[in-house]
């Protein structure tokens, strides 16, 4: 490779870390001007040099910036498209009782029109009045009972009516809410979408550059530095006293991750053809019949937090200080997970990441 190309990855690299600042929440810079081209003179100017190796460590690291912030931004997509769903949900459930709630007002003003058309016909006249005048003491003293629960029946029926009136109103508070959330869901959705899409074509754009000798280089490096990171954690004598007997939920939630292997990553996926991280843990223990969030930020904020000298195969260990990860333990220090887009569900090492913790949904 000539320093004409290495000079291409140099600004591929410099444009990433732009594309990464661009990315962070809270940030707006105007969009980057177009990335100049090597002159065909620095093309040509000098002999085929190899791409170094630190050259390519640059180039996985970035890399890296890149798919975690992709992540990042999968969860804010997965959250968004979950909250989608439970608040259209409960627009439904807010109709149902809108409907039921206007047809027991239409009962209610009906018997109400009943009681009034009656007295209509007894000359306008109140219950008590007709009691009044009536001329046969016995029948005076047999219909008190009768006229104080009329009374009572009649301001029941009132204040139903009055409660079935307020109740109909706040359905359509709550939905008139409902409705604003699911529009702000939708843009923050539709935001995260474009997070993703612009994260994950600089990545490809980056790679892009690279030889097809080059591009294995930057893989060997890759699997180079999660050994290094998978032998330290196993260094440290973390699984010596490993309790590794699963529960019975867990020993399905492990074997439908395996059977899972091989299968693409697609973020927002959650199978059966494609998986993204938390799409591939929340549909494993669904299928063990332990329905758990969505996200890895909400697994790790509302599953139960276990020591990881404790955990055992089931238990879903969570990456990186803000959650943008999750993988499945599967025992022998190894887990189960779709770790980014180009990839596919694969076994690794459990300590080939940065572990922050581990939950387990069947606790």
């Amino acid at each position: 490779m000539g320093t004409g190309k290495r000079g291409l990855i140099t600004v591929a690299v410099t444009v990433v870390c732009a594309v990464t600042v661009l990315a962070a929440p809270g940030t707006a810079f105007a969009a980057p001007s177009p990335t100049p081209s090597p002159s065909a003179s620095a093309s040509a100017s000098a002999d085929p040099a190899p791409v170094t190796n630190e050259e390519l460590e640059a180039v996985r690291t970035k890399l890296e910036k890149l798919y975690h912030a992709a992540s990042v931004a999968t969860d804010e997509y997965n959250a968004a498209e979950e909250a989608a769903e439970k608040q259209s949900a409960e627009i439904v459930e807010l109709a149902k009782k809108i409907v039921k709630g206007k047809e027991k007002l239409a009962e209610l003003k009906k018997r109400a029109g009943a009681a009034a058309a009656a007295q209509y016909r007894s000359g306008g006249l109140p219950d008590e009045a007709h009691l009044m005048l009536s001329d046969n003491p016995q029948h005076f003293l047999d219909n008190t009972r009768r006229v104080l629960q009329g009374q009572r029946a009649t301001k029941g029926l009132l204040a139903e009516m009055m409660r079935t009136q307020q109740d109909l109103e706040q359905y359509a508070k709550d939905a008139s809410a409902q409705w604003r959330r699911l529009e702000e869901g939708r843009k923050a959705k539709a935001a995260a979408q474009k997070k993703i899409e612009k994260q994950i074509k600089a990545a490809e754009d980056l790679e892009s550059q690279l030889e097809k000798e080059e591009r294995e280089r930057l893989a060997e490096l890759e699997a180079a530095a999660a050994r290094k990171a998978q032998t330290a954690w196993l260094d440290s004598g973390i699984l010596e006293d490993l309790k590794t007997k699963a529960s019975e939920q867990g020993r399905k939630a492990v074997a439908y991750a395996t059977e899972q292997l091989g299968k693409p990553y697609e973020w927002g996926a959650e199978g059966p053809k494609t998986y993204d991280c938390s799409g591939l843990t929340s549909q494993a223990w669904a299928s063990a019949g332990r329905p758990i969030p969505r996200t890895s930020q909400e697994q790790w904020k509302r599953l139960k937090h276990i020591p990881v000298e404790d955990m055992r195969p089931g238990d879903l260990i969570i990456y990186n200080a803000d959650a943008s990860h999750v993988a499945m333990y599967v025992g022998d220090g190894a887990i189960i997970h779709a770790p980014r887009p180009g990839r596919t569900v694969t076994v690794a090492g459990a300590g080939s990441m940065r572990i922050l913790g581990v939950v387990r949904p069947d606790a």
